[in-house]
């Protein structure tokens, strides 16, 4: 571990406010129920670079001052002070030296995982996950975490131009190694051209779970949700959640690397990631794939800072006793 950085890119600014922590320091953590961890690289692009600057943007992207207190009007809590969020800054990730960058991602998050509190990895490409989830199960357990990915990419393939890492691979490197099982890899909003009948093939050999964006369409998220969420909890003790910007229609979040379009509203994501902080046993979650350099008016930064806030938030309703059928159904319900 080296000392805490700050921003790697920019000012020691912390997502919306939070108070700052510092890795090195157990005693700064102690007790958090969320550590937010930058992890600014994009060595692993294929196209369209920029994700190193994610962490910066997610972080501040908001029209409320960063006074870490954000009410949510729906669940009825306040996730940044119903639970204790603190920010560790980014991790040193530079583009080069292969696996070292991934490596201090990976211990950062291990380090914060066997500390009983959940990382949050504001990404940076989505190279990321493959040590995002990795530091996840060597603190929870080999093979005994699942995986929620939503993409429109299934992000399997076997190289990237001659390499084994790139965002185009990690959840093959994770089922490859066993951090993850195959068949409790469960991935929705896929669609576009790829990959090929090879990496399908693979796959299906794997038993992974992909819900395509033609499906979700057809049988409705609600449906599609219902069936990701029983096979996430079958003979798993925790749920990663990994979020790729570009699940959402480039119309509604440009800022990202490789746009496909004919995806997600970004209700529909905010939705779906409140719904898994309410009912799943959340384990660890990254946000990837923002490309601020081809954002528009922020819009990619903004709904990437409301993910992380709609998970956060679902996961402090359901510490207080909440249930997905149990959310007020007025905004003056429960008032008085």
């Amino acid at each position: 571990m080296t000392p805490r950085i700050g921003g790697m890119y920019g000012p020691d600014v912390t997502f919306l406010g939070v108070e700052r922590c510092d890795l090195d320091e157990p005693s700064s953590f102690a007790g958090a129920d969320v550590v937010i961890i930058g992890a600014p690289y994009d060595a692993g692009t294929s196209y369209r670079p920029g994700a190193r600057f994610g962490p910066k943007v997610i972080r501040t992207a908001d029209y409320n001052p960063q006074d870490s207190s954000r009410p949510h009007l729906a669940l009825r809590v306040d996730p940044l002070r119903d639970l204790r969020v603190v920010d560790a800054g980014d991790v040193e990730m530079p583009g080069v030296e292969a696996r070292v960058p991934l490596d201090a991602l990976e211990n950062a998050v291990r380090t914060v995982a066997e500390s009983g509190a959940i990382p949050v990895s504001l990404g940076g490409d989505h190279t990321i996950t493959w040590p995002d989830v990795t530091g996840v199960a060597r603190a929870r357990g080999w093979g005994r975490v699942s995986v929620i990915h939503f993409d429109a990419h299934a992000d399997t393939g076997p190289t990237q131009f001659g390499s084994l890492i790139g965002h185009g691979l990690p959840m093959r490197r994770l089922i490859e190694s066993g951090a993850c099982r195959g068949d409790r890899f469960i991935q929705i909003g896929l669609r576009g051209y790829w990959p090929e009948p090879e990496t399908l093939h693979w796959m299906a050999e794997q038993h992974m779970h992909s819900f395509e964006m033609h499906e979700v369409v057809r049988r409705g998220l609600d449906d599609v949700l219902d069936e990701a969420f029983a096979i996430a909890v079958d003979d798993c003790d925790g749920v990663f959640v990994s979020v790729d910007v570009d699940v959402v229609d480039p119309g509604m979040a440009p800022g990202t690397g490789t746009p496909e379009p004919g995806g997600f509203t970004s209700r529909q994501l905010l939705d779906a990631v409140r719904r898994i902080g309410v009912e799943m046993p959340v384990a660890g979650m990254d946000v990837v794939e923002v490309s601020p350099p081809y954002d528009a008016a922020e819009i990619t930064a903004f709904l990437a800072n409301r993910v992380v806030l709609e998970m956060l938030a679902g996961i402090a309703f359901r510490r207080q006793g909440g249930t997905w059928a149990t959310i007020p159904g007025t905004l003056l319900e429960g008032r008085t």
